[in-house]
């Protein structure tokens, strides 16, 4: 009955939970740090990610904690039995924790399917804005390993350790997503008011006493992840409110709305934070500066190559979290968008959100075996390359491999089977004599004729079509 009553309030509560949008800062800062310099250069080598949002939100299959924030925004609609009263909806909301037991939880079958893939990093949502810990913090009992929790008494109950030791063993770089507001939290929503909006619920200046409590709980969160989990490449910081009030950009209209100074001191968690874990990549999402070594793009690809590091973060299905039905891109939409954001000398990071049992959907490791089907042909051109001019020209996309004579073209196609015209003419820049032109994937030749500034390659008819490549075309330019 219990099994019944879920699955019929899942239907009940679902809902399309369409992924947010998120603004770029401007004005970047390098970081001075050598060991963060080098660290850094190393990330942008590595180009395909993986992105996970995963906490007991995913029973319900709502969107991610915003169900929970007092705003009449478009992703925070309360759906089902709970949602005709705030306050009721959130004591059932946070009563997830007492029903949230996902069995199948695997990370080795996660490290598998990604890194078939391609993927060489991986960023995990430690806690997201709603508070719940899915890691065995001792700042608070809104967490996974709680006794109130049904998967506490399971021995991979520290899921974040647990996902951070599977993807370490096959040398993935580690990223802890956290979230700097916590919603749970008596010193961000203080229960002597009530909450208005996302933000802090009283005057931080007016009671230093209550925020000072709030950042040592914050610092001390993100202490337990630099010491207890293992080697951390990426401190992934999101919930962009909470921020000095100098910081906030005016012409970005929820930072409009960010009423009160919001400093939780980040060079204090960055000095405790470096200290334990060295060179750590540090983003503090939209909060341009020093801990701003990175740039997250949501939900987009910049139109132009950017002049500091990058990354798209995109969803492979629509929601960043588990819904059910959610519709997720095709294989050739996922590798064009990684041929365009590479081509642009970024990183993609792309989200598959786990399902309440612990596991994902049939689709995700679909997709991820297409992927891999592709990067284990055309990989050269992806992985360690840089932006070269034009970037790009109708369908075809270029990289350039690092400190080499090689251009790849990539011929975007839309479907899965690859067809090609003739005849492809590409302009690149500063190339005295080409020396040699492959077609990866295909033992047949191609002829080719250029110049300095344009090279007409002539495809032959048997290449055309049934040529056995999938997605795209790549074209190893040599010169």
């Amino acid at each position: 009955m219990k099994k019944l009553f879920l699955l019929l309030l899942n239907s009940i509560l679902f809902c399309t939970c369409y992924a947010q949008e998120h603004n770029m800062s401007a004005n970047y800062v390098s970081p001075t740090d050598v060991v963060v310099q080098d660290k850094l250069e190393n990330w942008q080598k590595l180009k395909f990610g993986l992105f996970m949002h995963w906490g007991t939100y995913s029973q319900w299959g709502v969107v991610e904690s915003w169900s929970i924030c007092p705003e009449d925004e478009s992703w925070t609609q309360r759906k089902g039995p709970y949602g005709a009263d705030y306050n009721t909806y959130v004591k059932a909301y946070e009563n997830l924790q007492t029903t949230f037991n996902p069995v199948k939880f695997d990370p080795d079958k996660w490290v598998k399917a990604a890194k078939y893939a391609g993927m060489k990093y991986v960023v995990f949502t430690t806690k997201h804005h709603d508070g719940f810990s899915m890691f065995d913090t001792k700042q608070t009992d809104y967490k996974i390993t709680d006794p109130k929790t049904p998967f506490s008494s399971n021995p991979k109950a520290n899921i974040t350790k647990e996902i951070f030791k599977a993807f370490s063993k096959e040398n993935f770089m580690i990223g802890a997503y956290f979230s700097k507001p916590d919603w749970h939290s008596k010193n961000y929503w203080w229960p002597y008011f009530p909450a208005k909006d996302r933000n802090v619920n009283y005057d931080p200046a007016k009671h230093p006493d209550q925020w000072q409590k709030f950042k040592d709980f914050s610092y001390n969160q993100i202490g337990e992840l630099m010491t207890d989990y293992g080697r951390v490449d990426i401190l992934w910081m999101d919930g962009g409110w909470v921020r000095p009030k100098n910081t906030i950009d005016t012409t970005v209209d929820w930072q409009k709305a960010i009423t009160f100074n919001q400093d939780i001191d980040m060079p204090r968690i960055a000095e405790m934070a470096r200290k334990k874990q060295p060179g750590l990549i540090m983003v503090d999402r939209t909060v341009a500066g020093p801990y701003e070594n990175y740039a997250t793009p949501e939900q987009q690809v910049p139109e132009k190559p950017l002049d500091h590091p990058w990354e798209s973060c995109i969803t492979m299905g629509n929601s960043w979290s588990y819904v059910p039905g959610d519709k997720y891109k095709s294989a050739n939409e996922i590798v064009t968008l990684l041929i365009k954001i590479v081509s642009r000398g970024g990183n993609l990071l792309m989200n598959i959100g786990p399902g309440p049992d612990g596991d994902w959907d049939p689709v995700a490791y679909s997709r991820l075996q297409q992927i891999g089907s592709w990067i284990k042909v055309n990989g050269e051109g992806i992985y360690n390359s840089t932006a070269v001019a034009p970037y790009s020209e109708g369908n075809t996309y270029y990289t350039k491999a690092d400190k080499s004579n090689i251009i790849y073209a990539f011929v975007t196609s839309d479907k899965d089977e690859v067809v090609l015209p003739a005849n492809i003419k590409l302009h690149l820049q500063d190339i005295n004599q080409v020396t040699n032109i492959t077609l990866l994937g295909s033992g047949k030749k191609v002829k080719w004729t250029s110049n300095k500034s344009t090279i007409n390659i002539s495809v032959p008819a048997e290449v055309q079509t049934r040529n056995g490549l999938t997605q795209a075309a790549v074209f190893k330019i040599q010169y």
